[in-house]
């Protein structure tokens, strides 16, 4: 619609007000709760807003919680309190559903990158293989249509063709990571998480993976959420940020408000612990 000019003879009266429409979230979780046994709180009512094509970045030392956080979003992990919303795939909390509807959802609308291969790979299977299992259990039977859809996500992955049939055993760590990247995006997810995904690597390596993932990202326009004790990780990815220590939230904002003028002393002391 034009914007047409205003009528110099109208009153403040026939002025109708601009209507700011605020996008829908594609993730909602309130109030999310972890503990394990009773003296250690893992997360302390922590609630999380993440908007569709956004990459959310969730930083802090080990035991902050930020890796409870993505078992839960992950639907791995039950919480002792809070909800959680998907937008387009379920009306209702998704914690209230049953184990196998959950992980009918983990399979077509969650992919998942982990800090260690071994957790998401079968390492002696073929690359190849390991990305046609999540196929597989998508429903896709036929062989030619697996072996095109795998070459796609690898492709995405910027994983080289000629080394798919190759197991992730064989593989290097940056490789296994790109492997595990092809799994994760073979089913277009609605959302994509990333639980330290260059920790271990090499520098040059971890260069190559992360521009890789904004790669993925731009083309493919999922929500990601991305957990990492490297603040260089979250600068490079992240279009907002939320740190945690002791289980909760203590800044949050634009990564590049919260990097750059930190508010929080904690905040503060992880920026200037890696200058």
């Amino acid at each position: 619609m034009k914007n047409s000019e205003p009528d110099p003879n109208s009153t403040a009266e026939d002025v109708i007000p601009a209507t700011v429409i605020e996008e829908k979230p594609v993730l909602k979780a309130v109030g999310l709760a972890k503990r394990y046994g009773k003296n250690v709180v893992a997360v302390n009512n922590v609630d999380i807003t993440a908007y569709r094509g956004e990459v959310l970045g969730i930083v802090g030392e080990s035991g902050s919680g930020k890796s409870t956080i993505l078992r839960m979003l992950n639907l791995e992990e039950q919480p002792d309190t809070g909800s959680y919303e998907l937008d387009g795939i379920y009306a209702g909390d998704l914690f209230k559903l049953d184990r196998s509807e959950q992980r009918a959802i983990r399979v077509f609308h969650i992919g998942i990158v982990y800090q260690n291969p071994h957790i998401g790979l079968r390492m002696n299977n073929t690359s190849s293989g390991n990305v046609a299992e999540r196929l597989i259990v998508a429903g896709v039977r036929n062989y030619s249509q697996l072996r095109q859809a795998a070459e796609t996500s690898f492709r995405a992955s910027e994983f080289p063709l000629d080394r798919m049939d190759d197991p992730p055993l064989a593989l290097s760590g940056g490789m296994q990571q790109r492997v595990q990247l092809a799994k994760a995006i073979a089913l277009n997810p609605k959302l994509l998480l990333l639980d330290e995904p260059t920790t271990g690597l090499d520098v040059s390596v971890q260069a190559l993976v992360l521009d890789t993932l904004r790669r993925v990202q731009r083309d493919i326009g999922t929500t990601m959420i991305v957990v990492s004790h490297d603040l260089g990780v979250i600068r490079m990815l992240a279009d907002r940020v939320m740190v945690m220590r002791h289980g909760r939230v203590v800044e949050q904002g634009l990564a590049d408000q919260v990097l750059e003028d930190p508010q929080h002393a904690y905040t503060q002391q992880l920026v200037h612990a890696k200058l």
